[in-house]
């Protein structure tokens, strides 16, 4: 099992009031949500063997050097408050030190690489597996991922991690037309607003899927338009040979890498804490209650 775990601190951070505190009044609500979290995805699914996967960087250099506009819109522009403004204090960041020390007390298996995004830890992860895998995540990105063939699946949080859809080929092809491999080249060419990927102008969701349809890959796709006979409209035809340069380095921004030079570690689920002291000091200081004993309970099984 494969956490996304800015995906999931961030869901448990909305999901659980802030008045969820420490004992000096420090808000931990994305703490004990993401241990109530790791406790109902062990209790429920039975992993072997568990990776809280990190963003070392979540906007690489070598992504932005490729498309300049990726996740452009949420760097943090300093700001002061205007006159009738009041700011809004950030009390997610503060929380996400506790929760690294937390899972390493723990022993639960923590990755992050630098220069890497958690997507690309968990794209070599899966590369790597010897067995099935499940990739909890908020993302609709790491649908990349799903594999039938190697039992690679998406669980995406519908309502916490109580309710999951879990996403395998099947439900990627009625819900998007395409398979895994194929979703990648979908939202290439559809764009993402949300990481700055402008895509292919007038190539929407259902457009994009036709073509890959009628063409196998994007490869294929830009390979046809070579072809005067190949069935594209006009518009696309001159839309796609205008987004060239764009498709050109897109792939490599789009798909999560494979090959991050992972470190060594025991992705073995723990039975018991890795360091017990400095557990129950963190436990103490930051008020984790029955969240934590939870789910020391649910590992010691």
């Amino acid at each position: 099992m494969l956490l996304d775990t800015a995906s999931l601190y961030f869901r448990a951070y909305f999901g659980v009031p802030d008045s969820v505190r420490a004992p000096d009044g420090t808000p931990v609500n994305a703490v004990r949500g993401l241990l109530e979290f790791i406790d109902r995805l062990v209790k429920d699914h039975h992993p072997d063997s568990l990776v809280a996967c990190m963003d070392a960087d979540w906007r690489p250099q070598w992504r932005v050097d490729l498309i300049p506009s990726y996740k452009a819109h949420r760097v943090a522009e300093e700001r002061e408050a205007g006159p009738d403004e009041e700011e809004v204090p950030d009390t997610l960041s503060p929380q996400v030190p506790i929760i690294e020390a937390v899972l390493d007390a723990l022993g639960l298996a923590r990755v992050g690489v630098e220069g890497y995004e958690a997507d690309d830890v968990i794209g070599t992860f899966t590369a790597r597996a010897e067995g099935p895998v499940d990739i909890v995540t908020g993302d609709r990105d790491l649908y990349q991922l799903v594999d039938d063939a190697r039992g690679v699946r998406v669980l995406y949080p519908l309502k916490g991690v109580g309710t999951l859809q879990l996403t395998d080929e099947a439900w990627l092809r009625e819900k998007y037309g395409v398979d895994g491999r194929g979703y990648a080249d979908l939202a290439l060419l559809r764009g993402d607003p949300s990481d700055g990927l402008p895509g292919v102008p007038g190539i929407g969701e259902k457009t994009a899927a036709k073509l890959l349809a009628e063409f196998g890959d994007l490869a294929g796709i830009m390979a046809a338009l070579d072809d005067p006979r190949a069935k594209f409209t006009p518009s696309q035809r001159k839309r796609l040979e205008e987004s060239r340069p764009y498709v050109a380095v897109a792939p490599k921004v789009v798909r999560v890498a494979d090959d991050v030079p992972l470190p060594e570690v025991d992705t073995a689920l723990p039975h018991a804490p890795r360091d017990p002291g400095a557990l129950k000091e963190l436990a103490e200081r930051w008020g984790l209650g029955g969240s934590l004993q939870r789910l020391l309970t649910t590992l010691a099984v």
